[in-house]
């Protein structure tokens, strides 16, 4: 066989990863390249379209990784001010003169809960920059009659969210043609698939299992702090601005940035193996199934006191569903004594997390600030037990926010005496 040539087990394995991309392309209607992660799918679209030193318009109230991938690809985060119920991008907020100095823009969908994609898009278009979509949590989604990831240039998703196959995501494109550009452009960035690494991936649900059969799961946490298996002391990882400072000089660089990059995933950027694979088009063949599920339990969760009803539209099957809460902290105890573990939790913002050294604060932070200490994001796969557990708890509303959107205004449930 020749020197690059590929063998039976890379024909097959590319086979696998096609079934997946053909899946997402008949969901989306655009073409679909599979990548590890959806974070390594961003860098690589960020790197295509943006300019080193280019600025990137995105949410405050994200993943801290997503926030390293933008700084990886050698661009400068702009914090957005945001809607303070559902942490959407507020347009009208940004001050022209940020969206003059725009390279692009980047919407984060959290929870599911779409962002302004339309309005976004036109935007876009008038300033002549690209839009992309992290769509990690909204597979779901629909805005403005199209599926969310259906209005960039690109859009990623992780496989990891709503079809918990605990890997894989997808880099959705709306030109056809630049497939076999970004595609090449991953291979450049993979790095080898490992056997261990792919053996502890078949393991990981039989242990999950056991885990949650023995009602073990809090346990099992603790014991992982104590044994240095955890990369976050609190919900943020440690910035450590210095090195993140020196990572900077090469960037656009994905090495320098990968000890922030790979935390929660160190196979972000790994070459997915034969059994990896399988399991994700196993988990994506049942999608539907889990959408469905996730629309009945979201439905539920919005019709509670602690949640401010979708303003008309259909109800989206949100990967959380942030309830607002008085005292955050102790509505996640109260969640935890039924065994509900609270995660996706993104509180500081980020600007008051990397502060202006790294980034470019919002103009108007205090929204992003409400949202993320009274959000509690709630599985709605377990709607049901976490409603009674909080009801137990006493847990009560947050005060909505001063300002337009505060008291005096139309919140629905938010705030209200509704039971």
């Amino acid at each position: 066989m020749a020197t690059g040539e590929a063998g039976p087990g890379s024909v097959r394995h590319g086979s696998q990863s096609k079934r997946l991309e053909e899946t997402m392309r008949g969901r989306l209607g655009r073409e679909c390249v599979y990548v590890p992660s959806c974070r390594f799918g961003l860098f690589v679209a960020l790197r295509h379209w943006c300019p080193p030193g280019g600025r990137v318009l995105m949410s405050p109230v994200n993943d801290d990784v997503i926030f390293f991938v933008v700084l990886a690809a050698g661009l400068r985060p702009v914090q957005a001010p945001l809607n303070p119920f559902d942490a959407s991008i507020d347009i009208d907020a940004v001050p022209d003169e940020v969206w003059g100095s725009l390279s692009a823009v980047l919407t984060t969908n959290l929870y599911g809960n779409p962002d302004p994609a339309p309005e976004l898009r036109a935007r876009c278009d008038a300033l002549g920059i690209p839009l992309f979509e992290d769509a990690a949590h909204a597979i779901g989604s629909e805005v403005g009659g199209r599926p969310v990831g259906a209005w960039g240039e690109a859009s990623v998703f992780s496989l990891s969210k709503h079809a918990d196959a605990q890997a894989g995501g997808i880099l959705s494109l709306a030109d056809p043609d630049l497939r076999e550009t970004v595609r090449a452009a991953c291979d450049a960035l993979l790095t080898p698939r490992r056997t261990a690494s792919e053996l502890a991936y078949a393991v990981r649900p039989y242990a999950e299992a056991a885990v949650r059969g023995l009602g073990l799961r809090r346990a099992a946490w603790a014991a992982m702090g104590l044994l240095g298996l955890t990369e976050r002391d609190g919900i943020r990882m440690p910035l450590r601005p210095e090195a993140l400072a020196r990572a900077a000089g090469p960037a656009p660089d994905l090495a320098t940035h990968d000890p922030w990059v790979r935390v929660d995933m160190h196979t972000y950027r790994q070459e997915s193996g034969p059994l990896r694979l399988r399991r994700i088009q196993r988990r994506l063949g049942r999608l539907d199934e889990v959408l469905r599920a996730a629309r009945d339990g979201t439905e539920l969760l919005l019709s509670t006191r602690w949640a401010r009803p979708p303003e008309g539209g259909a109800v989206q099957p949100l990967f959380r569903v942030p309830l607002l809460v008085a005292d955050r902290d102790a509505a996640i105890a109260a969640l935890a004594r039924s065994g509900i573990v609270v995660g996706y939790l993104y509180d500081p913002p980020l600007d008051d997390y990397a502060g202006a050294r790294f980034t470019d604060p919002s103009p108007a932070p205090d929204a992003a600030r409400w949202f993320a200490r009274h959000a509690l994001p709630v599985d709605p796969l377990r709607a049901r037990q976490a409603v009674e557990a909080l009801e137990r708890s006493g847990a009560r509303p947050a005060e909505p926010p001063p300002g337009p959107a505060g008291p005096g205004t139309a919140t629905g449930g938010l705030g209200s005496s509704r039971e």
